[in-house]
């Protein structure tokens, strides 16, 4: 396994040296040095095999961590060990700096004794560590980190600096959805999930609070509209509604107003950020449909015909459509006519790529193939591998809706009516499947 570890500072310096097995010498850390920290061109493989040793390694700030070895090994089970070791470390002493690795190296040489046997990786698990190494680590603090350790003990907020001022408050909300889809050829939904993303752009004075609200099915329950139907997809008033299945949030929002009351409160860091994460599997709007045709005419010939459909309002355009349709590994040439766009035939990826800038909704158009094939002594039938699309269209597939998005900021001179909002749903294609 791992013949020796070693911690270098940026100078190519060794600051802890363990050497596990006998055919790694002291030429190793020299090797290193040379030819990767000093190297006259930036080394871009964390892998770098140096006279039959194999250097892996990683670097936290100014700090270089490689592990050497003469053995065929796991490589990922190697970079798995030295990004457990960091987070044990920095579990003990905080941030991975030099300063902090020469005030703690008699607890690093402790900590790698019971990490790693003959070169094994043991167990890296820190709270069991703990139990045993119960020696804490210690930590050199920056003037920043001191000052951010004061304003959480006074209760300041962390993510976001006071005496924030801008001419005009704006606040810009995008919901980006991927949309993955596995569907058989006969149309049948095999697989089908939305992974959500809520982008914010806050350009606002002071220290607000806004309050989001969405067309979540256990928000609306909590106020008191009843579910119609079994699928949970209408309220009584016949507002649609969404089943979040899981969701994650920015640090930012209070979870405890979100799981008494339901709505999302939070005050904004200032600038772009990611407010929340989430992922649904009910409901979910197709916005396009393959239906694929394929023929096989004796050995030498096959005929593919694929029709494009787009179920969503005819008001709305979807852009960026591609649509792949692969062909057998034998095609000598293919014959292209689409009613809409541009295809060709790719022989590198051994597929048609048919294009389309645009298309509106509730339309229909196809595409036609005549594939001529070279004739091959292997009896090995072809696979047909699924057509993959790519689009984007200007809605949410999962339904998410932002119900509401007010701003409260009681201590400067402005109002939720005097902040521009701008809300944008924008749907893309994941890993959208039909099979042939």
């Amino acid at each position: 396994m791992i013949g020796g570890l070693f911690m270098y500072n940026h100078k190519g310096e060794v600051l802890i040296s363990r050497v596990y097995r006998d055919d790694i010498g002291r030429n190793a850390v020299d090797a290193f040095r040379v030819n990767v920290i000093h190297a006259r061109q930036q080394v871009r493989s964390p892998v770098t095999n140096i006279a039959r040793t194999s250097f892996f390694h990683i670097r936290r700030a100014n700090i270089w961590l490689a592990a050497v070895t003469k053995q065929n090994v796991n490589g990922a089970m190697v970079f798995e060990f030295l990004i457990r070791f960091t987070q044990v470390m920095q579990s003990y002493f905080g941030k991975i700096n030099e300063e902090n690795i020469k005030n703690n190296f008699v607890l690093i040489y402790e900590l790698l004794d019971e990490i790693l046997d003959f070169g094994y990786p043991q167990n890296c698990d820190t709270g069991v560590l703990k139990t045993f190494i119960t020696q804490t680590g210690v930590k050199s603090q920056s003037k920043e980190e001191q000052m951010q350790i004061t304003s959480q003990v006074t209760g300041q907020i962390g993510w976001r600096r006071e005496g924030i001022k801008y001419r005009r408050n704006e606040l810009f909300l995008d919901v980006l959805e991927y949309v993955n889809l596995l569907m058989s050829p006969q149309g049948q939904v095999l697989s089908a999930h939305v992974a959500g993303r809520i982008l914010m752009k806050s350009y606002l004075s002071g220290m607000p609070e806004c309050k989001f609200g969405i067309n979540d099915k256990i928000v609306m329950e909590s106020k008191g509209t009843k579910i119609l139907d079994d699928s949970g997809s209408r309220t009584a008033s016949g507002k649609p509604v969404v089943v979040i299945d899981d969701c994650q949030f920015h640090q930012c929002v209070k979870l405890s107003k979100f799981e008494t009351e339901h709505s999302i409160s939070f005050i904004p860091p200032d600038g772009e950020f990611e407010l929340m994460r989430y992922r649904t599997t009910k409901d979910i709007s197709l916005p396009f449909r393959v239906i694929p045709l394929v023929r096989e005419v004796g050995r030498t010939r096959m005929e593919v015909k694929a029709v494009l459909k787009s179920n969503f309002k005819p008001s709305l355009l979807g852009q960026k459509i591609e649509v792949k349709i692969p062909t057998p590994l034998n095609t000598a040439g293919v014959q292209l006519l689409c009613l809409k766009g541009k295809a060709k035939y790719k022989a590198s990826d051994n597929a048609i790529v048919w294009k389309i800038k645009r298309m509106a909704g509730m339309k229909e158009t196809q595409l036609s193939a005549e594939i001529d094939l070279l004739e091959t002594d292997t009896k090995k039938k072809w696979t047909r591998p699924p057509i993959s699309m790519n689009f984007e269209v200007p809605f949410a597939p999962s339904g998410f809706k932002v119900r509401y998005l007010k701003v409260f900021e009681p201590k400067l001179n402005y109002s939720d009516h005097d902040v521009v909002k701008w809300v944008r749903y924008i749907g893309r294609s994941g890993l959208y499947e039909t099979r042939c």
